[in-house]
């Protein structure tokens, strides 16, 4: 896994670049993902214990994150918010693995529950960067 800087660093590039060029629902995936990241500091458990069993507070924290993710995707006319949601979702898989199998090492269950940020952050921008000449497009056939 990336280190906690470059973690942060991605999220914020990712986020700024949502807001300033996207449409509301890359603004609104970026902003479920800085929501995310600051509620999952709040309610990690105590480095000594922490992902040894099933972190309550981050699956709650994800399963929020799914909902919001899905409820983009079921009014979107756009395509990308199903591969974002469908990736929170194995996100969640994460969880059921630590619960159904208690002997799950601390690490796998973190990196598993954390891996697939990263896939979201570059779908997210690529949504954003396609509405964004989408609507530069457009723009320009409505002038001519």
């Amino acid at each position: 896994m990336l280190s906690p800087i470059i973690y942060h660093l991605l999220l914020v590039v990712v986020a700024a670049y949502a807001f300033l060029h996207g449409r509301a629902d890359e603004r609104l995936a970026a902003a479920i993902c800085v929501v995310a990241t600051l509620a999952t500091r709040l309610v990690l458990s105590p480095l000594a214990s922490r992902y040894s069993g099933v972190e309550m507070g981050v699956l709650i924290v994800d399963l929020l994150t799914l909902a919001g993710f899905t409820l983009i995707a079921l009014r979107t006319d756009r395509f990308w918010p199903l591969w974002v949601a469908g990736l929170q979702l194995t996100t969640m898989v994460a969880h059921l693995l630590k619960a159904v199998q208690l002997e799950l090492l601390p690490y796998a269950y973190a990196t598993a529950a954390r891996f697939w940020v990263y896939p979201i952050f570059l779908i997210i921008v690529v949504g954003t960067w396609r509405s964004h000449h989408r609507a530069r497009r457009e723009s320009r056939t409505r002038t001519a």
